[in-house]
């Protein structure tokens, strides 16, 4: 009689897509305002013989997530394009702040526009209009970008190295336009940054921007993953929003505009991936940055937390 074949265990890089097998449970409904940590175990921690499926992907946002964009580079873009087109107006980093509850530059510009005294008097006008400056601001950010003023944050590449060595695949979900992207990660992971990622999912690629949660979801689909089996990277309530609608577990790494933001739905909301303090839920020792046993570990935990404690 011969004995039974040892069971193998599979290599470290693949232990995350060897756990995939487990069987998925469903992430609620974003639940209403709360004042402190919830108490949504039920259906978002491991159920008595149902355990959560293990993270497979990273789905990053693009501006605020991957670099402080908004502030220092799509806000400086858009006011060399107006001042191009010799025009008056100016966004200040406060006028600015309050646009970006407008998804989308060209929106932006459409929703400010409707505003001014001195804009073109009709809605065709106005669009042209929009539509020509927004084409001047990303060749703005373009060179703003290739000028190497505007770096990746903190901790970014090093996530996205140990998350490649890992076998957890990456994504990018973002409602900004191609070319834009294009201009940040070719400056700083190269020309071929394409083919680091899984799937990438710009604003001409949606008909509806965040907080809809269509780039989820087509990002999914290309991925040929379950909500549960990704964890998407926001810095802003309406990225947090799309990401919940889509189901999504979402971790907040807070932003210049964003930084005091009302966030709900999280599994963890902190400064940012360069260090350990200050995170809900809070990491074990303030040394270091955030890496990717931390994200596995939320992820497993699957605990909603509310950024007032």
């Amino acid at each position: 009689m011969t004995a039974p074949t040892p069971r193998q265990t599979p290599p470290a890089d693949d232990a995350y897509a060897a756990r995939a097998r487990r069987p998925l449970i469903r992430l609620p409904h974003p639940p209403g305002p709360r004042t402190g940590r919830t108490a949504e175990r039920g259906a978002l921690r491991r159920t008595r013989g149902i355990p959560m499926t293990r993270l497979l992907a990273l789905l990053w946002d693009v501006d605020g997530t991957l670099a402080e964009t908004e502030r220092d580079g799509h806000r400086v873009a858009f006011n060399q394009a107006f001042e191009s087109l010799g025009l008056p107006w100016r966004w200040d980093e406060a006028r600015y702040g309050e646009l970006l509850a407008v998804t989308g530059g060209r929106e932006r510009l459409m929703a400010d526009l409707a505003t001014r005294a001195d804009a073109p008097p009709t809605a065709d006008e106005r669009d042209a209009l929009a539509r020509e400056l927004h084409a001047l601001k990303n060749g703005f950010y373009a060179e703003l970008v290739r000028s190497a003023r505007l770096p990746l944050r903190a901790g970014v590449a090093e996530l996205m190295r140990e998350c490649r060595a890992a076998g957890v695949r990456l994504a990018i979900t973002t409602t900004t336009s191609r070319s834009n992207v294009d201009a940040l990660l070719r400056v700083h992971l190269g020309a071929d940054w394409r083919a680091g990622f899984a799937a990438v999912v710009c604003g001409e690629d949606v008909q509806r921007k965040k907080p809809d949660p269509e780039v989820f979801q087509r990002a999914l689909a290309q991925l040929g993953l379950q909500p549960l089996q990704a964890l998407a990277l926001e810095d802003s309530p309406g990225g947090v929003a799309a990401a919940r609608a889509a189901e999504v577990p979402v971790v907040v790494t807070r932003s210049a505009y964003f930084a005091e933001a009302s966030v709900d739905g999280a599994i963890a909301i902190g400064p940012g991936l360069h260090t350990r303090a200050g995170w809900h839920p809070a990491l074990r020792g303030d040394d270091g940055r955030v890496g990717l046993d931390d994200l596995v570990g939320w992820h497993d935990a699957m605990e909603i937390v509310s950024q007032f404690g």
